[in-house]
């Protein structure tokens, strides 16, 4: 059986997802899978979020059901107890990977300088998450941190400013397993329950990672 950081660079794009009410949970999940994409981070900027992951994790076993922005020991306790198969951070903090990895939860904290990369590889990060990817320049900024690092084989999952204008970019970046979007679930697309949109979204993205994919082989 795969790993969950295999299982995710199998898949190569992770929905970034603010939920606000739980009721939206399955109907999401759904839309989700029936785009192809089982796989969601469930984000803890809404209150909603660690019922939404419960819901996810015991209703629709079939998706992958991370917590995002895990900002704490409390938020990571609770993510886990609700049933999320993986956290990630938008920042390093050693408290956090330390006790993710006390508790065997994969986690995937962020970082953007090589400092912060540094940090991760000794608390044994197996990934990270690059954040915020566009607004720290782009894809030749990962490349250019990502480099001194690439013979120990350290995974990277650039999020924040990704898009499906630019996702080619970031997918040939060297060490990149996959990258987040909020494009996918947006929370006012969820809010009006547009269950066909989100799922033709997902259809998109993986289609887009199957375009990069084919192109390489």
């Amino acid at each position: 059986m795969p790993n969950v950081f295999e299982r995710i660079a199998a898949i190569g794009v992770v929905p970034v997802i603010a939920i606000e009410n739980p009721a939206h949970a399955v109907p999401l999940a759904d839309a989700l899978l029936a785009g192809g994409l089982p796989i969601a981070e469930i984000t803890f900027r809404t209150a909603a979020a660690a019922e939404v992951i419960a819901r996810m994790a015991q209703e629709r076993p079939a998706l992958l059901v991370g917590a995002g922005t895990v900002l704490d020991r409390i938020s990571l306790d609770i993510a886990i107890k609700s049933g999320a198969q993986f956290g990630l951070a938008p920042g390093f903090d050693a408290e956090i990977v330390d006790h993710a990895a006390d508790a065997g939860f994969p986690f995937v904290p962020g970082i953007m300088t090589p400092s912060e990369l540094s940090a991760a590889m000794r608390r044994g990060a197996q990934a990270v998450k690059f954040f915020p990817a566009g607004t720290i320049g782009g894809p030749e900024a990962l490349k250019s941190i990502a480099a001194p690092f690439a013979h120990l084989g350290l995974k990277f999952i650039p999020t924040g400013g990704v898009s499906p204008g630019n996702l080619q970019d970031w997918l040939k970046v060297p060490g990149v397993a996959a990258v987040g979007g909020t494009w996918i679930a947006k929370t006012e697309d969820i809010r009006a329950q547009a269950w066909d949109k989100i799922a033709a979204n997902a259809r998109d993205a993986v289609a887009a990672i199957n375009l990069h994919r084919h192109a390489r082989a």
